[in-house]
């Protein structure tokens, strides 16, 4: 596992910070507005100490949570007591959550970082509430899209909308967009779109469910 910092992008205006945390690979990304010294958390994954460290400098915006699923949520009331910010999540996976957050987000809201804006998309499959948060080209897919296929389904009724999800509001961007997912390394969606395009061609009924593949179970 890689636990040093990486960062994604960084020009005058906006940095963008990746750590894969301790104690199951789950990503956690920061976005900073280097203007205006805000920034946002994406997941609360584990190592709390060191993602406070990251952000000490900046005043924290929001805390968003792309699902409520516990490797994504390790971290969550240590780091939301300690960062003093607001929680967002969406409201088919509050329940779930040991903090009850403070907006509840259906998807298609805006949330602001400084003069970032980060577009909220609800994708549920993995989970009813999961979401995908965009600023620029760079979108946060969580658990909903990785490299090679979608995210872990337990049912083909889940499956198919994973899938429903991934087609009607992640194919739908520009090739250049880069996924970062919310476990693994990033991709982007040329090379996704190739990999959907083969396996959703000429298929109609997906009975498929767990860890799949655009390559097959």
């Amino acid at each position: 596992m890689k636990r040093e910092v990486e960062v994604i992008f960084k020009n005058e205006n906006m940095e963008i910070l990746h750590l894969e945390t301790e104690p199951f690979g789950t990503n956690a990304y920061m976005v900073i507005c280097r203007e205006g010294g805000e920034s946002v958390l994406i997941d609360t994954p584990g190592d709390a100490k060191k993602i406070k460290g990251l952000l000490e400098p900046y005043k924290v915006g929001s805390i968003l949570l792309t699902h409520g699923h516990m490797d994504h949520t390790v971290a969550l009331e240590e780091l939301y007591r300690d960062l003093n910010a607001p929680l967002a999540a969406h409201e088919n996976d509050a329940v779930q959550l040991p903090v009850k957050p403070d907006q509840l987000l259906a998807g298609g809201e805006q949330i602001r970082c400084g003069k970032i804006n980060l577009e909220v998309i609800h994708t549920p499959g993995h989970t009813p509430g999961s979401l995908c948060f965009k600023t620029g080209n760079y979108l946060f897919s969580g658990d909903t899209i990785f490299p090679g296929g979608p995210g872990k389904t337990r049912s083909p009724k889940e499956f198919k909308q994973i899938v429903s999800s991934i087609e009607e509001k992640i194919m739908t961007l520009p090739d250049d967009t880069v996924i970062l997912p919310g476990h693994g390394e990033k991709t982007d969606l040329k090379t996704e779109r190739k990999l959907f395009n083969n396996f959703r061609s000429g298929r109609q009924n997906f009975e498929f469910s767990g860890d799949v593949t655009w390559l097959g179970t």
